[in-house]
């Protein structure tokens, strides 16, 4: 008896009648068609429990019995690889006709929905095996549906092709839950068709292409979705392609990019994330992406994002509650659709600049937001762990009845149905849990979706910015708020709002700059030169209007907005910087990486990480990203620098250690590009035989923010005119020439984000009239019996950036010699001199009451010339000074070689460093480097004092 079987102890009291009742019923129907009952034990401890949970399976199982024995006697019941074997178990013979294609596709559907269910109920499959089997059962239905009715259609009307003569197919795009392999149980399914190029038929009516893929489209959907006696395939909504209902069912490729450039609307763009093509022309569909890829992911940073889903969400909330929906799992507070607008809003804001955000699975992008450190991991970890709760809930709600709801259950008995099927002992258990899940999840969705202003101030702010032209309440706001200069800033706001930037803005750009600008226009008045930071913070808006996403991140995060005004404050060079590099405004969202600059083998990693995802022959997008990587990296050892987190020193370590990390990753580029058009030398491997020295402030660990690159580039090879082993094969000399000038081009060229560094190669033998790069030997000739004295001072601070590890030793060796060649003391004091002299003539200001901190006598350069001189003087005697080449430490060295007393070293230490920190600070705030000639009176004196005794 099948009442043996069963564990019908299992099921709450109230179930058990019931279900037996239903098992004597098939049991009844097997015995009817002389069939026995299967014999599984898996099956029988399983069975209650599935009938009980799912009235669809039982009922189902009552009406056609054989299925659930086919299920068990063939071992599909058991399988948890069932949807490899899809495509070849739906067997549809080309020839079929309309009514028996939809029976052959309805039962293949409902048996393998009664064994997704069965699992899933059973305990046996994941939410992930189930979500799989489910678009797998899908996407097969639609495929193998198309194949047919495709042939069908080509053996009637002819077969579209291409000028090539490629025949295309419709491309069939599977939106949302489809789109991403996460469809629930009772999905309908979401497509969009498109093909490739439209055309003719050689058909007696001269069918367009159009018309035969829109006649093959509508019997595709009609197959799937018209409900007959033996059901449905999978609903199917058509309404996400362009211009919804009222557009065409189906559209070429020219019309689907002329809609998505020309007339989407957002929500759109967040429909595309998910889309995937599921059934069609798989050569056109790449194709297809590769043209909407631009629309869903922008190359820059679309905070305006937030505010477009934050609305959508509110659309919802109130549809809802019109409804008296609110316990909806998917669409209500805390549901699963706030967990999907969280990752898919940082998806649409930073999956351009960020291609491992370009994923379709929510369950993907959840990890990614913590592992790129868009949010906490704590946060991450508990979206990711509510969703499969209530991606779990949403299908056993569904699985009840094979009904397509989302809705909690009202009724008590079906909601003691539910709690048993998840495993809780009674409703009030499940619900307790419900409510924990999705309290977290709303939690998180406020906090990241919400900015709010409350306080007396902001107000105050508000009804400045909202008050008309005229209106004298504004002075009184803003005097009230903390602006001293409250009329001259009243001017500035309206001067701003009159500007043609502002008045060029759309009517979604200005909505959103009126709720921007309250904010500033507060926190600017905290600060100490409240009026001029207003001022630069206005004149930094009308400078990037033209890219209004950026006041949308600033009115998304006030804690950027926080960090904007602080360095706007401290700094005009910040504000021009920004200004000019927009992008940037991103690195104010984490303040904690924007104040902590990274070291050396951090930024390698860092760039390394930001390279890896551009095509290895996409050489725009690598000069884009090197620049933007400089960018970045400058304004957090700018932004550490003025608030005092790091001293002078270490601030051009960091600028040193940026230009050498992105100077490895030129060079690197360089041998690729030059490898794969010409070969390698002979016997070469890549990067032998070619090295960057670095001169000037880059060798002598000394960049500023401004500071250009002074290069030497040299070579090795044993035979110059040897060829390179590649199919357009030049001499090796040719080969090395062309690597510098690569070089050169990859940081000079002049793109939207500017010229990655100002290099100047003057330094090289000869200067503008040398060879690009130079053969080490014929460099170490130079030097021996061509180079001027001053060419050798320079060298005091040359020192081997990247490149052949051999080339390193070689130039050490070089400059090891050549810094310690005896010297005629008295000639060499003269040189030095002359060149010093002839420098401050032409570059040192005339005016006796200012100070240029490079150029004056007693200035950088007076003492830049007597550590070079004392180098050149005293290395053949003391090879310690050869160790150092930044004159910080080649001052100590001096002192301690007995060339300089202790006092006259720290004198001269002291006065470089004050005289460098206060150049920094003057290029932070956008001034030349002069003060008034009172300012490092002392200092100035005491270096030209010391410079007189060496050199008199």
């Amino acid at each position: 008896m099948v009442l043996d079987k069963l564990r019908i102890e299992q099921l709450p009291p109230l179930g058990r009648e019931k279900i037996s009742e239903a098992f004597v019923e098939w049991q009844v129907s097997l015995q009817q068609q002389n069939l026995l009952l299967p014999q599984r034990p898996q099956f029988w401890d399983s069975a209650a429990r599935v009938f009980y949970s799912s009235e669809f399976i039982r009922l189902y199982s009552l009406k056609k019995p054989l299925v659930l024995v086919d299920l068990v006697e063939s071992g599909d019941l058991f399988s948890d690889d069932r949807r490899s074997q899809y495509f070849s178990a739906l067997a549809i013979d080309a020839e079929i006709d309309e009514n028996d294609l939809m029976r052959r596709l309805r039962a293949f559907r409902n048996r393998e929905m009664i064994r997704i269910a069965w699992r899933d109920l059973a305990g046996w499959s994941d939410l992930d095996e189930t979500l799989k089997d489910l678009t797998a059962l899908a996407e097969t239905c639609i495929q193998k549906t198309l194949d047919v009715l495709y042939r069908q259609a080509c053996a009637k009307r002819g077969t579209p092709t291409l000028d090539d003569g490629r025949a295309i197919n419709l491309v069939v795009l599977g939106m949302g839950k489809l789109g991403a392999w996460e469809l629930n149980y009772s999905s309908d399914i979401d497509l969009i068709f498109a093909f490739e190029e439209e055309g003719v038929l050689n058909d007696r009516k001269e069918t367009t292409y159009g018309e035969f893929f829109t006649r093959l489209a509508r019997s595709l959907v009609k197959m799937l979705d018209e409900v007959t006696a033996d059901g449905f395939v999978f609903r199917t909504d058509t309404r996400l392609r362009p211009f919804g209902d009222s557009g065409p069912l189906v559209m070429s490729f020219a019309g689907m990019e002329n809609y998505y450039v020309t007339q989407a609307r957002e929500w759109e763009r967040y429909a595309m994330i998910k889309a995937r093509q599921v059934a069609g022309d798989a050569v056109s569909g790449e194709k297809l992406f590769e043209m909407i890829r631009p629309f869903v992911y922008r190359c820059y940073l679309d905070y305006g994002a937030f505010e477009e889903l934050r609305a959508l969400k509110t659309q919802i909330n109130r549809e809802l509650r019109r409804k008296d929906r609110m316990d909806n799992v998917k669409l209500g507070p805390g549901g699963i659709r706030e967990i999907e607008f969280i990752g898919q809003a940082f998806q649409l804001i930073r999956g351009g600049q960020e291609p491992k955000l370009q994923q379709r699975e929510i369950q993907k992008i959840l990890p990614l937001l913590s592992e790129l450190d868009m949010m906490a991991t704590s946060e991450t970890d508990t979206l990711l762990s509510a969703y499969r709760f209530l991606r779990r809930v949403e299908n056993h709600i569904q699985e009840y009845q094979d009904r397509q709801t989302h809705d909690l259950p009202k009724r008590a008995e079906q909601q003691t149905i539910l709690a048993f099927s998840l495993g809780f002992e009674d409703w009030e258990d499940f619900k307790q849990q419900l409510d924990v899940v999705r309290n977290d999840v709303q939690a998180i969705f406020d906090q990241v979706f919400s900015f709010t202003q409350n306080n007396e101030a902001a107000e105050d702010a508000d009804t400045v910015w909202s008050l008309p032209d005229g209106d004298e309440r504004a002075i009184e706001k803003l005097a009230q708020i903390g602006f001293s200069d409250a009329v001259g800033v009243l001017k500035k706001i309206q001067d701003f709002r009159r500007s043609v930037a502002i008045n060029r803005l759309s009517a979604k750009a200005k909505a959103v700059l009126d709720k921007l600008m309250p904010g500033v226009i507060e926190l600017a008045a905290k600060v100490e030169n409240n009026s001029i930071t207003l001022q630069r913070v206005l004149h930094l808006f009308e400078q990037i209007a033209g890219r209004s996403v950026y006041f949308a991140l600033l009115q998304e995060n006030p804690e950027a907005l926080r960090q904007l005004i602080k360095l706007v404050a401290a700094s005009s060079w910040i504000t021009e910087f920004l200004a000019q590099y927009p992008a940037l405004l991103d690195e104010l969202l984490d303040p904690r990486a924007l104040y902590e600059p990274l070291n050396k083998p951090a930024l390698r990693k860092m760039l390394a990480l930001q390279l890896q995802h551009i095509a290895t022959d996409d050489e725009e997008q690598f000069m884009t990203c090197l620049r933007h990587f400089k960018h970045q990296n400058s304004l957090r050892v700018a932004a550490a620098d003025i608030s005092g987190v790091i001293p002078l020193m270490v601030v051009s370590d960091y600028l040193t250690w940026i230009a050498e990390v992105v100077l490895e990753a030129v060079v690197d580029k360089a041998w690729q590009i030059l490898q794969q058009k010409h070969g390698l030398p002979v016997g070469a491997k890549t990067g032998d035989g070619f090295a960057v020295i670095g001169m000037g402030k880059l060798g002598g660990f000394e960049l500023g923010y401004a500071s250009d690159l002074d290069l030497v580039f040299v070579y090795d090879c044993s035979d110059g005119m040897a060829l390179t082993c590649g199919k357009k094969s030049v001499t090796a000399t040719q080969f090395y020439m062309r690597l510098g000038q690569k070089v050169r081009h990859i940081f000079d060229t002049r793109m939207l984000s500017g010229v990655l560094y100002e290099t100047d190669l003057r330094l090289r033998p000869s200067g503008d009239s040398g060879l690009l790069v130079t053969k080490i030997e014929s460099y170490r000739h130079y030097l021996e019996n061509d180079a001027w004295t001053w060419e050798h001072q320079a060298l005091v601070r040359g020192r081997f950036i990247c490149g052949d590890a051999v080339l390193q030793q070689q130039f050490e060796r070089i400059r090891a010699d050549i810094l310690s060649q005896p010297r005629d003391i008295e000639r060499l004091k003269t040189d030095v001199r002359e060149m010093r002299e002839k420098m401050r003539a032409n570059l040192a200001p005339k005016e006796t009451d200012v100070f240029h901190l490079k150029h004056s006598k007693g200035g950088i350069a007076d003492i830049e010339f007597i550590v070079q001189f004392a180098v050149l003087a005293f290395a053949a005697e003391n090879p310690a000074l050869l160790e150092w080449t930044d004159n910080i430490r080649l001052l100590e060295a001096l002192a301690e070689q007995g060339f300089l007393s202790a006092k006259e070293a720290q004198m001269l230490k002291t006065a470089y460093c004050r005289f460098r920190d206060e150049g920094h600070r003057l290029v932070l705030q956008g001034q030349k480097p002069i003060v008034p000639a009172a300012r490092f009176g002392e200092q100035a004196t005491q270096v030209a004092a010391l410079w007189d005794k060496i050199f008199s």
